[in-house]
């Protein structure tokens, strides 16, 4: 698989190029669609959780802008997650014409999908960098811890993904139970709210967000300028892995019959 992903390799890049191009082709602001999304998100927060009702990061008072540091940091690494997820559900109905009438890899189309997202994501967190140089805090060398972070989210989102999307195929209600299932999770994990404000009673509830520790990483880089505690992203990683294992091998076993079901 890792060789066949190699060999069309160009094929892969020329396609994300392409997606990328088709994408803002006709669009009078470009590459802005891409995080106006996620900059709305932040704004509408700031504005009600951080004005209206006063919302407040305890211990942090002396950072400015910490709220909108600690909100920008879950929201842009959670929309690079419902990105991937979102489309590597319905990428091979999306793509069924292709895979009819060309013969190569069917596994090329999620790494489409997963290379169209990161460039998407590298919009969004130059943006964000340049929010934090302007308000002068700017992590420093804590920042590399990004790139393990990142690594697993993208590999824990391919694997349900193409677990996902391939079960798609064959029962066509996987994708509407996927945009429903974002919507519980966006708030069942620590994105807009700290962890420990969450009533004791609930926290049990919020541990089995596999999520959590992940986005509370993100968040301790940029916030609190501090390296992940890996060890505590552990079970995410044993998850990640037994997903890729679960998604290859469904997809693997189904890929066979997907065009007669496409």
């Amino acid at each position: 698989m890792i060789r066949a992903l190699w060999g069309y390799r160009q094929f892969i890049a020329s396609s994300v190029q392409r997606e990328i191009q088709t994408r803002y082709r006709a669009s009078l602001l470009g590459a802005f669609w891409t995080v106006a999304q996620p900059l709305a998100l932040v704004v509408i927060y700031t504005v009600i959780f951080g004005q209206l009702l006063g919302a407040r990061l305890p211990g942090h008072d002396a950072v400015p802008y910490a709220f909108s540091i600690y909100l920008c940091a879950g929201v842009i690494t959670w929309t690079l997650f419902t990105e991937m997820l979102t489309q590597l559900s319905t990428v091979f109905l999306d793509n069924s014409t292709l895979i009819k009438k060309t013969a190569f890899p069917r596994i090329c189309l999620p790494a489409i999908v997963t290379g169209t997202a990161m460039v998407n994501f590298g919009i969004i967190l130059s943006l964000y960098l340049g929010f934090l140089w302007w308000v002068d805090h700017l992590p420093g060398m804590v920042f590399l811890a990004m790139i393990p972070l990142v690594f697993l989210q993208i590999l824990f989102a391919l694997g349900l993904g193409i677990l996902l999307g391939t079960a798609n195929v064959f029962f066509r209600d996987v994708a509407q139970f996927v945009g429903v299932l974002l919507q519980f999770w966006f708030w069942l994990t620590p994105i807009v709210y700290p962890a420990d404000i969450v009533p004791e009673r609930f926290q049990g509830l919020l541990a089995l967000n596999p999520l959590k520790p992940l986005i509370m990483a993100y968040q301790g880089i940029f916030l609190d300028q501090q390296w992940p505690d890996f060890l505590s992203l552990l079970p995410l990683a044993l998850m990640t892995a037994a997903l890729l294992t679960v998604g290859l091998w469904f997809f693997l076993r189904r890929a066979g019959e997907m065009v007669d079901e496409l």
